[in-house]
């Protein structure tokens, strides 16, 4: 019996200290992704909050400072108030559909879900103080488009918990901004992104609109994920700003409702999935990336495409969750080392890394920097998700700069 006690006891402490390291590293795990979680909503709701709080309240248009680039274009604080708002929505709206519920998180949802309600009908009620320019010069088309995107990501709790009033406020909004003639470039996908809104919640849109954009891109399409913006190629990030996002839900909404447009919403999808791997590999070891071409005053916004990627749950098989995880909070973490991203009130500050005014375009100003909410989609992935329940990873360059696993890079043809 000593013998066999002897023999046993060992084997069931070493079976014990096991069973212990895989329980600590499990929990380990789920805290990685619970902190990640918790600092990407920190991140987005500082960004938030004070656009949705004076919106709210009708108070936008008298407490958003209009910052303008040295050579702005005219007319900026026309259209500023429908950039902030629409922009930083549609990042916001796959969070926000998720819904309420009982915890600390859902009710943080639930608390944003109304304060996002009580600013549609303000920028929508042609009698309100913050009523927004839909019609007056070009850019409204532009985030009238944002706009449409934000309520397509989030349709149960954006468009259906609407007052019966403020959605027909919001299709007439919508409707208005067709006077607006896109320019021959990515614009054509503000159009369809407006009409493709319109399908969705009124029953009834100009086909016609859709189509020419959806056509034209499938003409401008270079090869290996990359869409020219127009005829011309760009080397710059609006393949993720506007052009893929947009070509993937408008063409979404179509293949839902059974139109033949919809067909080519797969084909879209491959490209938008190489762009994402491509978008992936962008980012450095330290979290910084390329800073090349126009409108980097969106900051991390530039990885919107690999964001929603990531969220439809479509990345490439070469590319894990978490690693895209730990990747976009390293470039978000990066910006957010930067004192004076934000004013003492909390607005963005025109710039990229925290405030350097020279690097805005003319057609930029303090409501065109929260293009930038666009990197939260992820936050639509449920807490539970393997994107935030997965063990972290380090991404591509991360793990070839330490001497990792270098894969190849394949194009795609």
């Amino acid at each position: 019996m000593k013998n066999f006690l002897g023999k046993v006891f060992p084997t069931i402490i070493f079976l014990m200290s096991v069973n212990q390291l895989v329980l600590a590293q499990s929990n380990q795990v789920g805290e990685e992704g619970k902190e990640a979680r918790k600092y990407y909503i920190e991140v987005m709701t500082k960004i938030a909050d004070p656009v949705l709080k004076a919106l709210s309240e009708n108070q936008l248009k008298a407490k958003m400072p209009v910052e303008v680039a040295p050579n702005a274009y005219g007319g900026r604080d026309q259209v500023t108030y429908l950039e902030a708002f629409g922009r930083l929505l549609s990042g916001m709206a796959p969070w926000l559909e998720l819904g309420p519920d009982e915890t600390v998180e859902g009710h943080l949802r639930e608390k944003y879900i109304q304060l996002a309600l009580k600013c549609i009908h303000n920028a929508t009620d042609p009698g309100s103080p913050d009523f927004m320019n839909f019609t007056q010069l070009g850019q409204p088309l532009v985030d009238a488009a944002f706009f449409a995107h934000a309520l397509l990501r989030a349709p149960n709790q954006l468009w259906e918990r609407l007052e019966p009033e403020t959605q027909e406020n919001v299709i007439d909004a919508l409707k208005s901004s067709r006077v607006i003639s896109p320019y021959y470039s990515n614009w054509l996908l503000f159009s369809g992104m407006v009409e493709a809104a319109l399908l969705k919640f009124d029953g009834k849109a100009d086909h016609v609109r859709m189509a020419y954009g959806l056509n034209k891109h499938k003409e401008w399409y270079l090869g290996d994920g990359m869409y020219g913006d127009g005829p011309d190629f760009h080397w710059d990030y609006y393949n993720s700003f506007v052009i893929q996002p947009m070509l993937l839900d408008i063409s979404k909404v179509l293949k839902e409702k059974g139109n033949d447009m919809g067909k080519d919403h797969d084909l879209f999808l491959k490209r938008a999935k190489r762009y994402a791997e491509i978008q992936e590999r962008l980012i450095s070891p330290e979290g910084t990336y390329p800073v090349i071409g126009r409108s980097m005053a969106y900051r991390f916004g530039a990885f919107q495409l690999l964001s929603q990627v990531a969220l439809w749950e479509e990345l490439p098989q070469e590319i894990s969750p978490a690693q895209v995880r730990e990747a976009l909070e390293a470039v978000i973490k990066k910006h957010m080392e930067a004192e004076d991203m934000f004013d003492e009130e909390g607005w963005l500050t025109l710039g990229f890394y925290g405030h350097q005014r020279e690097i805005a375009e003319p057609y930029i100003s303090t409501g065109s920097l929260y293009l930038c909410a666009e990197v939260f989609l992820v936050l639509g992935i449920p807490a539970d998700g393997e994107f935030w329940a997965a063990p972290a990873q380090p991404w591509t360059q991360k793990k070839i700069w330490s001497g990792g696993e270098a894969n190849i890079d394949k194009a795609l043809y």
